[in-house]
């Protein structure tokens, strides 16, 4: 180098093959998983099939610091809109209890409460989604 008459150490530009992975792509990657975090990365793949998996794999876990956990399912975790119309219907009964008395709860049915999951993973693998480093260790998915 320094025979051809370079006194630079430095880095310098030079022509070569582009580099792959742009502000913008990073971006568009991270979308997709906050769109869906169980998705995969062969799943991502189908998304960006411009770069490698193990290209990929790189942005997600580096230099967007996702890693892979899995989620348990928690029914119990109920929305505040959730809790207010449980709250409103049991009024709303209470309020019937008081107006007609006990030959009301003759006609009321009870029973357990019944949970359906609505995504149906078949492996504790695919229940496994994205999360930063931040993230809860235990994440809970609440259907």
């Amino acid at each position: 180098m320094f025979k051809n008459g370079c006194t630079n150490v430095h880095y310098e530009d030079h022509s070569g093959r582009p580099n792959l992975v742009t502000d913008e792509l990073t971006i568009k990657i991270n979308e997709k998983i906050r769109e869906n975090h169980c998705l995969t990365i062969t799943q991502l793949l189908l998304e960006f099939p411009q770069i490698s998996g193990s290209l990929l794999h790189e942005i997600v876990v580096r230099k967007l610091g996702y890693h892979k956990f899995r989620a348990r399912w928690v029914p119990k975790l109920l929305t505040e809109d959730y809790k207010k119309q449980c709250m409103a219907a049991s009024l709303e009964f209470l309020k019937a209890y008081h107006k007609d008395g006990d030959p009301l709860l003759d006609h009321v049915v009870t029973g357990d409460e019944t949970w359906v999951k609505h995504v149906n993973c078949e492996t504790k693998r695919q229940s496994m989604q994205w999360g930063h480093k931040s993230s809860p260790r235990k994440p809970r998915k609440c259907f």
